[in-house]
């Protein structure tokens, strides 16, 4: 359906001429307003085929039109502009009802082909409630890759489809399971997530779905399994690349039947939870190579969400990291601020360990730092430019190494050898290489890895988090043999 009556909401002058005059060259009939009182008018005269509406205006919230609209006038097809690039408005709009929302600044072009499927799909069935802004959210960012994650979040937190998050170590994917359970309908029920990464293969039965008594040696009493803690909630099975296959043959079972028994029991258990998964593994490859259950895959990647790597989303690592710090000081550290060469510096580097070691940065930094604004030299050198101290110089010991790079930093920032960070830095520097090049030895198996350093597994994983390692080998310059 083309050559609609289109209602255009908006306060900036050069965004209604702009809109206006590409509509229009796409064969619409545009009226546009400036204010929620001139809508009004405009609403009295003729309705629209497409409302098109800002956020904020003058004398009111585009969203609280969008819900208004769809009460009166379900018909209409409303589509929210904004500025406002959150997770949160996102949610709001399509709470309201509202029939897409687009983040300015948006392509004219997403924007007529936006307006023209709602011209062929008006009176899209969308729910109604509206709910206050929740500024605790943890996802951040207003990049284009982020906007599309928020419009996907958007639309499955009303409904109960299985969703499967990817993306590297570090990108966040339990928040996004948590966003999508904190705003949907099973927000008051409980919110449980396992590791299947972090459990022994011979108990995952047992967690996912509890065990009776004498079901198998050391069961001295029946235990709830993830399921039944998760009753009426979400259910977040992260890592979930790494189940064994016998276990994914049983979870199939589940997802398929909505029932399950523990592991010695007879009674069936209804499974009323809404499951979201999540891998940092190509899932499509493991089906391929026979280690993952293709049917299995299909059934969690019902609604897929892919989470970019930090340095694909680099306009939000400058609000990433003053809302990281700004959460250091929250929980008790100094109160830190960034330069603009700082800021600079940030953007620049490539962060493996993505959005989790940029966090861990920044609370290193507002402990460690002694200036109230941290500098691009201090980033610098707490990051080390991805290099390592292990290995400065080829077929040299430890000893010779850290003396050289004393050395370096001597002639480069001498003042750093009398700041008070040095221990703290050398050690962060040294511990990242030695787990990257023992998870590199051991096939990233971590278990091995732990063994070889002389950690127990907890604490590896541990140290994993902080410093933002993702534990799948990667190669490196330096192998050890």
């Amino acid at each position: 359906m083309s050559g609609g009556n289109v209602l255009l909401v908006d306060d900036d002058d050069a965004i209604r001429t702009v809109v206006a005059h590409a509509l229009r060259r796409a064969g619409h009939q545009v009226r546009t307003a400036a204010s929620v009182a001139d809508l009004d008018r405009e609403l009295q005269q003729r309705l629209p085929d497409v409302l098109l509406t800002d956020v904020v205006l003058p004398d009111g919230d585009g969203i609280e039109i969008a819900a208004r609209l769809n009460e009166t006038s379900p018909e209409v097809p409303v589509i929210v502009l904004s500025a406002r690039n959150t997770l949160t408005t996102a949610v709001r709009a399509n709470e309201a009802g509202a029939y897409d929302y687009l983040p300015k600044p948006f392509d004219l072009d997403t924007l007529t082909r936006t307006v023209a499927a709602a011209l062929g799909r008006r009176g899209a069935d969308l729910p109604t409630h509206v709910e206050d802004e929740d500024k605790s959210l943890p996802l951040i960012g207003r990049s284009p890759a982020m906007q599309e994650v928020y419009r996907v979040i958007a639309r499955v937190v009303s409904n109960d489809l299985t969703v499967l998050v990817s993306g590297e170590s570090g990108t966040g994917k339990e928040l996004v399971a948590r966003a999508i359970h904190d705003l949907g309908h099973r927000r008051a029920a409980p919110f449980v997530a396992i590791n299947m990464a972090a459990i022994p293969r011979e108990l995952i039965e047992a967690e996912l779905f509890g065990h009776e008594r004498g079901a198998f040696t050391g069961a001295a009493q029946r235990t709830a399994g993830r399921f039944e803690q998760a009753a009426g909630g979400t259910l977040f099975l992260d890592e979930i690349g790494d189940m064994p296959i016998e276990a994914q043959t049983r979870l199939l079972r589940v997802l398929q039947s909505g029932e399950f028994t523990t592991v010695g029991g007879a009674r069936t258990i209804r499974a009323d939870v809404r499951i979201v998964a999540a891998t940092n593994r190509e899932l499509q490859q493991a089906v391929a190579t026979g280690q993952f259950r293709e049917d299995l895959y299909y059934r969690l990647n019902v609604v897929p969400i892919a989470l970019p790597p930090l340095r694909e989303r680099r306009g939000d690592i400058a609000m990433l990291a003053r809302h990281f710090l700004e959460r250091a000081a929250e929980s008790g550290l100094p109160r830190k601020t960034l330069d603009g060469n700082a800021v600079a510096s940030l953007e620049q580097h490539d962060w493996p360990g993505n959005v989790r070691q940029l966090e861990n940065l920044m609370r290193r930094l507002a402990a460690l730092s002694r200036d109230d604004q941290i500098s691009a030299g201090e980033i610098n050198a707490m990051i080390g430019n991805g290099q390592s101290v292990a290995c400065p110089v080829p077929d040299v010991g430890l000893d010779a190494a850290v003396r050289a790079y004393l050395d370096r930093l001597a002639k480069s920032e001498p003042a750093v050898l009398d700041d008070g960070t040095l221990y703290d830095r050398l050690l962060a520097e040294v511990e990242r290489p030695l787990i990257e090049a023992m998870l590199a030895r051991h096939g990233g198996n971590q278990l091995r890895a732990a063994r070889a350093i002389g950690l127990n597994r907890n604490t590896l994983r541990k140290r994993l988090d902080v410093l933002g390692i993702d534990p799948a080998p990667r190669p490196s310059a330096h192998e050890l043999r």
